[in-house]
């Protein structure tokens, strides 16, 4: 069952056991104070080790990074000691796992900030309809609208791209198999990627060639820190939430796509539009894609088993990444292979808390008994 999807695959130097990836989760469950990774991080994550590749939730690459309360960094000493933990345990089961590098710009508010600075983006522009996770004044956590950003002086730009650069320092320390640059989901750099989002004037707006340029230096700091082929990127083409509308998303997928190629990056990562709304990827786009990027290609949009392997079938991706049902099932890949039902996730405890919802999904085994 699921022959294609199970088999194994290569994603740069980096051998996996089936094609079964494990996207990336945030859970905020960090270990308080200082957002670093902890027992029960560890334990969740050597639970999901026969995935073909885990990538971790997103990690931010410093403070100013930060847009919801107790998520992981990448950053500290103690983050980077907490993740080697991780690291160990997924493995000494035989998995593989990637840390994903994040910095959120403007998703995220003065509460989060050092010194209640304000976040930073392309351009000062607010997105609309948008939210973080906050630790308000009086203690208590609460979603709230992202604040109103800065934009990021042009000198300042070289001190981002470092963060990338240490943060892949600390994940290659740390044992990590590969990094995952996260230029999706509304996030810095696709900030810079948006034609709304960007209305800079510098060599990092206006043209598609300018507004990709801090992507591509992120991705060539961490591909001179561990090599290009243990760098994988996460791209979002047409995503629309967090106040993204690109009027040229896929032409700047594309071209960003051909200059991985050039680079033999270790993997591209898609996240289609599904729980973001926005235009799905037409077969026309994904065979581009597929043309413009040659290597592994793995795409991640609430796929079930039959629907991966289908796509892994067509040529179309190397693997498929699972969201949702690796909350509820920490065995999927076995579940796959013997075509058992899955556990439904519960919702109420995606976010925040301690065991419940996190590390106590049964598997097949524990069921039965």
């Amino acid at each position: 069952m699921y022959s294609k999807l199970l088999s194994p695959v290569q994603a740069g130097s980096v051998h996996l056991n089936n094609r079964v990836v494990m996207a990336p989760l945030t859970r905020s469950r960090a270990g308080q104070p200082g957002d670093v990774p902890r027992a029960l991080n560890v334990e969740y994550y050597a639970q999901r080790a026969s995935a073909g590749l885990i990538v971790t939730e997103a990690s931010q690459i410093s403070r100013q990074g930060q847009g919801y309360a107790w998520t992981p960094g990448i950053y500290t000493d103690a983050q980077q000691a907490g993740w080697k933990t991780v690291v160990d345990a997924v493995h000494a089961k035989g998995g593989k796992i990637a840390l994903q590098l994040w910095h959120v710009g403007r998703i995220s508010h003065n509460l989060l900030q050092e010194n209640d600075a304000a976040p930073v983006s392309a351009s000062a522009i607010t997105a609309a309809n948008s939210q973080c996770f906050v630790i308000q004044k009086d203690g208590t956590p609460a979603n709230i609208q992202t604040a109103e950003p800065r934009a990021l002086a042009l000198e300042e730009i070289p001190g981002i791209v470092d963060q990338y650069r240490q943060a892949t320092i600390r994940a290659k320390n740390a044992g990590f198999d590969l990094v995952e640059v996260h230029a999706a989901n509304g996030y810095l750099l696709q900030q810079f990627m948006s034609t709304n989002s960007n209305v800079r004037t510098d060599a990092y707006g206006g043209s598609l060639e300018n507004r990709a340029r801090l992507t591509l230096e992120a991705v060539d700091a961490a591909i001179a820190e561990i090599g290009a082929d243990r760098v994988g990127v996460r791209m979002s083409p047409n995503f629309v939430a967090h106040g993204i509308h690109d009027t040229e998303a896929e032409p700047i997928a594309l071209y960003l796509a051909k200059e991985f190629t050039k680079r033999g990056i270790a993997y591209l990562h898609i996240a289609e539009p599904d729980w973001a709304g926005g235009a799905e990827l037409t077969t026309h786009f994904r065979e581009q894609l597929r043309q413009a990027f040659p290597g592994t290609l793995i795409c991640c949009g609430g796929y079930t088993a039959e629907e991966a392997d289908a796509l892994i079938n067509s040529g179309l991706a190397d693997a498929v990444a699972f969201g949702r049902p690796y909350i509820a099932n920490p065995d999927l890949v076995e579940r796959f292979a013997a075509g058992a039902t899955l556990n439904k996730p519960d919702r109420t405890t995606f976010y925040g808390g301690e065991e419940k919802g996190y590390t106590d999904y049964p598997t097949m085994t524990q069921a039965v008994v």
